[in-house]
C-alpha cells in the first residue's frame, strides 16, 4: 500500500494543504481521502466537549447530593468519560464519534481502512501528550507540520482524520414491466444489461442507443426498440420495485 500527496488525475507531487491523500491499493485502485484540517477537527473537538460537559454536569448535579461516595463515584466517571469517551465511539462506529459525526469527519487507517480497537485506543491515549505543554500545544503544532494534519497519536496510531464521503445513492432502474430474457444469461451478461439500464441517464443519448444496438441482434429486435426491451429485461432480473 502506497500513497501520495497529489490532485486527482495529474499524478503530479504537491505541497499544497488542501492536496488530496491518494492511496494505492495492492490491486492498483486509486483510493482518493481529503485530509481534515485544524478547524473542522476544532469544532468537532468542541461539540464532543460539550457533549461529555453537559453529561458530566448532569451526573453531577445528581452525585454531589450523595456525599463522599457520590464524589467518589463523579470522580471515577470524570475519569472514564475523560478516557475512554472518544476511543468507544471511534472503536463502535467507524471512527465517528458524535462531533466528528456532525462536522462529516472520520477516523480511517492511512490506507483508507476503517480503524480498530487498536488504533482508537491508542491514538486517544497519547492525547495526553498532545495536550502537553498546555492547551494541545504539542498537538497544534505538529497538525501544523504535518502535510496531512496528523497530531502525535495520529502518527503513533497510523491513523488520518479524514472528510466522510457520502455514499452515492445507487441508480434507479426505470419503472416497466417486467420481462424475461429471451435465452439464459450469463453473469456478465445480466450485469451488462443491468448497468446500462440503470446508468442511461447520466449517458448521451447517441451512446446510450449505440450501447443498446450492439445487443439488438440478440435480444431479437430492431436497433430503436432496443433499449425499452434491455430496460423490461433488466427489472425482470432486478425484481419488481419496492
Amino acid at each position: 500500500m502506497s500513497y501520495v500527496h497529489a490532485t486527482p488525475g495529474t499524478g503530479t507531487l504537491l505541497r499544497p494543504l488542501d492536496t488530496l491523500l491518494r492511496v494505492e491499493t495492492p490491486e492498483g485502485i486509486d483510493l482518493f481521502l481529503r485530509p481534515a484540517g485544524l478547524v473542522p477537527r476544532a469544532l468537532a473537538f468542541a461539540i464532543d466537549l460539550a457533549i461529555r460537559g453537559s453529561v458530566l454536569g448532569v451526573l453531577g448535579a445528581i452525585l454531589l447530593f450523595q456525599g463522599d461516595l457520590g464524589v467518589g463515584a463523579l470522580m471515577m466517571l470524570f475519569f472514564l468519560f475523560n478516557w475512554l469517551y472518544m476511543a468507544l465511539f471511534e472503536g463502535l462506529r467507524q471512527g465517528r464519534s458524535p462531533g466528528k459525526q456532525l462536522m462529516g469527519l472520520q477516523v480511517v487507517h492511512r490506507d483508507g481502512t476503517p480503524i480498530g480497537w487498536p488504533a482508537a485506543l491508542l491514538r486517544n491515549l497519547l492525547r495526553a501528550v498532545d495536550a502537553l505543554p498546555f492547551g494541545y500545544a504539542l498537538g497544534l503544532t505538529c497538525c501544523l507540520l504535518d502535510s496531512s494534519f496528523r497530531r502525535l497519536g495520529d502518527l503513533a496510531a497510523g491513523t488520518q482524520v479524514v472528510y466522510r464521503e457520502a455514499t452515492p445513492k445507487a441508480p434507479d432502474l426505470p419503472q416497466v414491466p417486467a420481462e424475461p430474457a429471451p435465452f439464459p444469461l450469463s453473469v456478465q451478461e445480466q450485469r451488462a444489461l443491468i448497468e446500462l439500464a440503470e446508468r442511461q441517464a447520466s449517458l448521451a443519448p447517441a451512446r446510450v442507443q449505440e450501447l443498446a444496438a450492439l445487443m439488438a441482434p440478440a435480444l431479437g429486435v430492431a436497433d430503436d426498440q432496443a433499449m425499452p426491451r434491455i430496460e423490461r429485461v433488466a427489472r425482470a432480473l432486478v425484481g419488481p420495485a419496492v
